[in-house]
């Protein structure tokens, strides 16, 4: 608690070799303009679409806020801020998994689909948290349960019941379903990268060790802002329609 109250009130200073920080800082700024961005365009979208472009600005929203506070703290111990991250992501995840129910609401998907998305999420999450925190000494067990959550959702956007909406809706959700479905099969499977490059298992021998934070920051910049900026797409081709 001592260490987050100091955090919080610091300026934090980065060194200009400082590629990590450098990285926290750019994703933190990122993320923020896209928040306002996404935030001032609702205005222009009907009630049927607002919901979807509001939650791309909260995703991007509460991974800024993070970023600040993650920036400052490797700034002041120079340590992953692995608890900041996967508050970030316990949050976040399971709103871009919300993002896929949200566009097929016009296919008629039901309350249950959400439901299986966020668990699965939460599954993915804080098994990973616990490989990498708690019980380092079983990290390959708790990622492999982490990608196995992974793996199901990968199978139910694309093969499963949210392919079969996204098919019967047509049009502009089929094209925007298709793209989120390579974020989460292309983008997503950075973290589980990082995540070996971070823990010790059989895979050190394949993956090389080192910081993950940079491959992460990346990561999360592209996958949410470029997350939102489908759903955006979306919205405002379904308003010209």
């Amino acid at each position: 608690m001592t260490n987050f109250m100091f955090i919080s009130g610091m300026v934090s200073k980065l060194s200009p070799t400082d590629y990590v920080g450098f990285t926290f800082f750019v994703g933190c700024m990122a993320m923020m303009a896209a928040s306002a961005f996404f935030f001032l365009s609702l205005s222009q979208f009907d009630k049927k679409w607002r919901t979807s472009v509001l939650v791309s600005g909260l995703i991007t929203f509460i991974a800024a806020v993070h970023y600040f506070y993650m920036r400052d703290y490797w700034a002041a111990f120079g340590e992953s801020p692995t608890f900041f991250r996967y508050v970030d992501w316990v949050l976040t995840v399971p709103l871009m998994c919300v993002e896929f129910y949200l566009i097929l609401k016009i296919a008629g998907a039901k309350q249950s689909l959400l439901w299986k998305m966020i668990i699965y999420s939460l599954i993915m999450l804080v098994t990973g948290y616990f490989g990498e925190v708690v019980d380092t000494a079983n990290a390959s067990i708790w990622g492999a349960v982490s990608g196995l959550a992974y793996f199901a959702i990968v199978y139910e956007i694309w093969l499963g019941e949210a392919s079969k909406l996204a098919k019967a809706a047509g049009g502009n959700v089929l094209a925007a379903h298709k793209i989120l479905c390579w974020f989460v099969l292309v983008g997503w499977s950075i973290y589980p990268l990082g995540y070996m490059m971070g823990t010790t298992g059989w895979y050190n021998g394949i993956v090389p060790a080192g910081n993950i934070d940079v491959v992460y920051n990346i990561a999360d910049a592209i996958n949410k802002i470029g997350f939102g900026l489908v759903i955006y797409t979306l919205a405002v081709k379904s308003q010209t329609n």
